[in-house]
């Protein structure tokens, strides 16, 4: 699954504090536990207490399913219980039971909306046969059983999505990943309807103006890999692999996709994947679903795969960007398939390695199986800075923590969890060697296949291929947290180096210092170029490690510690290198070490070292010479994120910045008319986000009436949504008039959601209020999709003036509203609507919030926490900036 958010290391702290969960080694023991809390979550304790009671499980599930609003359903389950001196509880959220049958006996229902307890003197030792039938509205929030109702055509669709523990909310179950069950299911809906599952169906019988579909018995899963999607959806199939593969989309948007390219990645994934793992693939088919108003990217579901429309429909060509993103999600819940699906966790601590596993494969597939060869450049450029960010916020915690309860179990899920953690396994792959980690990998999933496994499972079958203990590495990369930075110190004499060593640090709060083995590369100014002169693999760890083999060798004008990127570590360049990064970064062939450059400027800018306009003047010069695909957008991003400081720090009247922002947008649009392809859209793209001169604005406008025509630049549907929202945000004459004109046009959801952006984002008192109002009313109509499109727009850097008009309503009210909503609203509220305006008045009352605002849950906790510590970092860049 894709999905980053952050994290409370004080939270964390308390977690890893008690006592090690169980679920980290083998040993099991029996222990004496309360009955089940009545409340919508399951402890972990009360999971290791059914799962040692409960085996041999089994589902037999009947849906009726239609275009209305609910479903009904019948979940029969048979399962093997241990002893029956105790009640039992069988997981079902909010639904109306109609019948419960207990080995053949009609019993009366003991539910609380959450579960359903199951009476001590009904159940057998030994066999037993729940039969629960039920009706239930379907969810709209993304999760469950998510009924969506297409604006255009008013066709139906349902999916799911249950991890990480949603089942429940479709059928009555087991709902805990370490209680893997098999799965026969029979679906009535209506004729023109397709329904898909982990199998494929095996019969399909029609019935007047319905089909019953039929599908056999799954190999064991845990609940949360099993779905269930049905609607009338356009499928496209290709049986030229080796396994059928079908890719399914509503009727609507069936032309915005290119089912090409789809097979063409799934199959080079499939060929791959198996030649690494040595292990087939698991299933029979391999089905992908584009859903509308998902939670997340994608969701790695057993042979049927979801994936979040907004990130893969295209009015048009797909960017080069875009393919690359597809072809690496694709791979991402690909490795899933067997890594997750086959061998699972046995609790939601085990989440990480999931996806970390999942990270690390898909870069590796994307980077050797498909075109994007430098898939490993476009993960140092983003998940793994990502990563390195979360590392050293407030929130940071250790990749592996103890989850109490699912209710926890999404408060480790960010860049730490996927790309930190993936970062982790790639160094490991470079210490024990690619071909042990190959087979250790191989090991694992063979010996713990249709089985759960825990991390000391993983660990052994890695140590037992490298031939070494791993204790240290596990204590020192999984259970502590912080990222390290490292530095070299040299000295020459005649020109040849004299002395050299790499220095390790850590923060005071995260003092562990780690082994690693690195590249040390020196570099030296040869004509207009930045010559490698050396290349040395080497093993660092403690304080302070020499480096003797490098004695004698020529004084380097450069020296670059990570070289090709093998460790998780921030690099702090010495000042010669430094100042020669400064100078000379276009003149560094290596196209990662020249990405790598730019990104120690820019650390440099978020360090409080460098000051941005120091770093604004290196850009402006340097990167109308990049040609770099990659590069340019790395740069790009970073100019773009500079603008939205600036922003924030002066508003848009203060000198410098309306100086700086008129050189950008001069920037943008020289490179954009003299630029081609992929180079001139990413440019584009940038003029586009940056502009806000009202000469600029007009050149948009024109744009988008076609009277300004760029060469290559295809207009389409997107473009054309993104360019009136630019023009609404900084009042372009008659922009509201667009919106109108434009939704006419484009009625769809997409078109709905994109007007309601570019609605929200005008600098409009009246407007930001009445959004303001729709978003935290408590039960709004709205679907949550289109109020995540309101607040993404409400508050822009722009509009400090505006933002500050409601900020303290929001601090004020924010306990309320976290009290009132879910996990799901919560994320998105708390990214977007916690006021952080870059002043010494807003950093004040963060801070105040989160001392004072105790009950909050641990999510919106960590959202303060975030937003008060960028407050604190943008006050620092502004504090060092030097101009007059």
């Amino acid at each position: 699954m894709n999905l980053f958010r952050p994290v409370a290391y004080s939270f964390f702290v308390l977690l890893l504090s008690a006592c090690q969960s169980s679920y980290n080694s083998k040993s099991e023991k029996t222990t004496t536990v309360s009955p089940r809390t009545e409340n919508a979550y399951l402890s972990q304790e009360q999971a290791y207490l059914r799962s040692s009671r409960v085996s041999d499980v089994h589902y037999n599930l009947q849906f009726t399913l239609s275009e209305s609003s609910n479903f009904s359903a019948t979940s029969v389950i048979d399962f093997s219980l241990k002893d029956n001196s105790t009640p039992l509880t069988v997981d079902l959220n909010d639904a109306e039971i109609n019948a419960l049958m207990v080995n053949g006996k009609s019993v009366k229902p003991t539910y609380n909306k959450w579960f359903v307890t199951l009476p001590a003197k009904s159940l057998n030792k030994g066999k037993n046969v729940v039969s629960i039938s039920f009706t239930r509205e379907h969810s709209t929030d993304g999760e469950g059983l998510h009924r969506f109702k297409d604006p255009v055509d008013d066709k139906v669709y349902l999916y799911s999505h249950f991890e990480p523990a949603a089942a429940q909310q479709m059928f009555a179950l087991f709902d805990q990943p370490d209680l893997k069950a098999t799965y026969t299911m029979s679906v009535s809906a209506p004729a023109d309807w397709s329904v898909i599952t982990a199998m494929k169906e095996s019969r399909v019988e029609e019935k007047g103006q319905l089909k019953v579909w039929h599908f056999d018995e799954t190999p064991k899963l845990s609940p949360y890999n099993f779905s269930l999607h049905a609607g009338p959806y356009k499928v496209w199939e290709d049986n030229n692999a080796k396994y059928p593969l079908r890719l399914f989309v509503r009727q609507s948007v069936a032309k915005q996709i290119k089912p090409s390219d789809w097979f063409k990645y799934t199959t080079q994934g499939l060929t791959f994947f198996e030649n690494y793992y040595s292990v087939d693939y698991p299933f029979t088919k391999y089905d992908q679903v584009l859903v509308p108003d998902f939670l997340y990217g994608a969701m790695e579901n057993a042979a049927a795969i979801t994936f979040a429309e907004g990130s893969f429909l295209t009015n048009g060509e797909m960017s080069k960007s875009k393919r690359e993103r597809l072809a690496n999600v694709i791979m991402h819940e690909m490795a899933h398939q067997w890594f997750g699906n086959l061998v699972t966790m046995k609790w939601w601590n085990g989440l990480w390695l999931n996806e970390s596993f999942a990270a690390f494969m898909a870069t590796l597939a994307t980077a050797e199986a498909t075109e994007f060869t430098a898939a490993w450049r476009s993960f140092y450029t983003g998940g793994k800075q990502a990563a390195y960010r979360a590392d050293q916020s407030v929130t940071t915690h250790p990749i592996e923590v103890a989850i109490p309860s699912t209710a926890n179990a999404f408060d480790n899920i960010d860049a730490i969890t996927y790309s930190k953690g993936a970062s982790a396994l790639n160094q490991l792959r470079h210490l024990l060697g690619k071909e042990t980690f190959r087979k250790g990998i191989h090991q694992y999933l063979s010996e713990n296949a249709y089985k759960n496994a825990v991390l000391d499972d993983f660990i052994a079958s890695l140590a037992k291929a490298s031939n070494r203990s791993l204790d240290t590495w596990k204590d020192q990369w999984l259970y502590k947290a912080g990222v390290n930075t490292i530095n070299v110190n040299f000295e020459c004499v005649n020109n040849v180096i004299s002395s050299f060593e790499i220095d390790q640090s850590a923060d005071i709060k995260f003092p562990t210092l780690r082994e690693q083995k690195i590249q040390l590369a020196l570099f030296n100014i040869k004509g207009d170029k930045l010559k490698q002169t050396k290349a040395l693999p080497y093993i660092y760890k403690g304080k302070t490690t020499q480096v003797n083999e490098l004695k004698g060798v020529q004084c380097p004008d450069l020296v670059y510690p990570n070289y090709e990127d093998w460790g998780f570590v921030k690099v702090q360049l010495d000042k010669a290198s430094f100042k020669t990064a400064k100078k000379h970064v276009n003149k560094v062939e290596d196209p990662l070490l020249r990405s790598m450059l730019w990104q120690s400027l820019w650390d440099s800018v978020r360090d409080g070292q460098l000051p941005l306009n120091e770093y604004l003047d290196v850009a402006v010069n340097n990167i109308s010479a990049e040609s770099d695909y990659t590069i340019l957008g790395q740069v790009i991003s970073q100019l773009e994120t500079s603008k939205t400081y600036l922003n924030k720090m002066y508003g848009l009247n203060n000198t410098y910045a309306k100086e700086m922002t008129q050189k950008l947008e001069e920037l943008a649009w020289a490179n954009t008319i003299k630029s081609s392809g992929s180079n001139m859209r990413r440019w584009f793209e940038a003029y586009r986000t940056i502009t806000s001169s009202a000469s600029s604005l007009s050149n948009l406008h024109a744009v988008l009436k076609g009277d300004e025509v760029i060469d290559g630049l295809v207009v389409n549907q997107d473009l054309r949504w993104d360019i009136i929202a630019q023009l609404n945000r900084y009042q372009y004459p008659d922009a509201d008039e667009l919106i109108t004109a434009e939704l006419e046009k484009d009625s769809s959801d997409t078109g709905l959601k994109s007007a309601i952006y570019a609605e929200v984002i005008a600098p409009d008192e009246a407007t930001k209020t009445r959004w303001l109002a729709k978003i935290q009313q408590n039960d709004s109509e709205l679907p949550f999709s289109k109020l995540r499109s309101a607040m993404t727009a409400l508050y822009t850097s722009d509009q400090n003036s505006l933002d500050e008009k409601t900020a303290d309503q929001r601090i004020n009210s924010l306990a309320s509203i976290d009290a009132a909503n879910d996990h799901t609203f919560m994320r998105s509220y708390g990214r977007y609507l916690i006021p952080a305006n870059c002043t010494s008045q807003s950093v004040k009352r963060l801070q105040k919030a989160a001392d004072t605002l105790t009950e909050l849950s641990s999510g919106t906790k960590r959202s303060l926490l975030v937003a008060l510590q960028s407050d604190e970092r943008c006050l620092i860049i502004k504090n060092k900036m030097t101009i007059k």
